[in-house]
């Protein structure tokens, strides 16, 4: 079995502004550096044998002082980049409805089956997403890997791994704090028997 301990990245200057960030690379704030300044603190006390991250800037940039606190080269992987919002990347969930009021509520709905206009399918993402977790498990079995990335397509992922419909992520995951963790014990390689041990954890709780 591997313990995969999925971490959103730390708090971009659009996530303070609460807007929608998926593959435009956004700079961290002062407190996402600090942030991810406090999540390589308990990296480095948490038996990890391997860091992975998306290849968005965001990401990578956070899971680097966790790789070097635990004493690790970080690997990223653009299979766990963000999803992409399309028309929406940039905006606030406000400024949406101003400007395409019937595709967000549709998005509201079901986002699964309605995606925000130009954006990707989420069952897609879950493909990605999921096929690097079995990868990564199965490159580090018996150890404890953190892995770097973003928040919807974190829930989108854990949807697929318990085995409910995508459509629901928003519904039962209904948020994941920036640097926070969800722990998640994978066996054959995160394809089966997925057991999730912790969802959201704060830094501040990490053991």
């Amino acid at each position: 079995m591997t313990n995969l301990v999925l971490a959103r990245h730390g708090e971009t200057v659009w996530h303070a502004e609460n807007r929608y960030a998926g593959l435009s690379d956004i700079e961290l704030t002062p407190r996402g550096h600090d942030q991810a300044g406090q999540l390589a603190a308990w990296a480095g006390r948490a038996g990890l044998t391997a860091v992975w991250a998306s290849t968005l800037s965001r990401a990578r940039i956070t899971a680097a002082a966790s790789a070097r606190a635990a004493g690790v080269e970080p690997r990223a992987d653009a299979r766990l980049r963000e999803i992409d919002f399309g028309q929406g990347d940039g905006l606030t969930a406000a400024e949406m409805r101003e400007r395409f009021p019937e595709a967000r509520a549709a998005f509201e709905a079901d986002p699964a089956a309605h995606p925000l206009p130009g954006g990707e399918d989420p069952e897609l993402v879950a493909d990605r997403f999921t096929e690097c977790l079995r990868d990564v498990a199965a490159a580090h079995p018996g150890g404890r890997v953190l892995v770097v990335a973003h928040t919807t397509a974190i829930r989108i992922a854990l949807c697929r791994l318990i085995g409910v419909p995508i459509g629901e992520y928003r519904r039962l995951f209904p948020s994941l704090d920036n640097c926070a963790v969800t722990e998640i014990r994978a066996r054959d390689g995160a394809h089966s028997a997925v057991a999730i041990l912790r969802y959201n954890s704060p830094i501040g709780a990490l053991r």
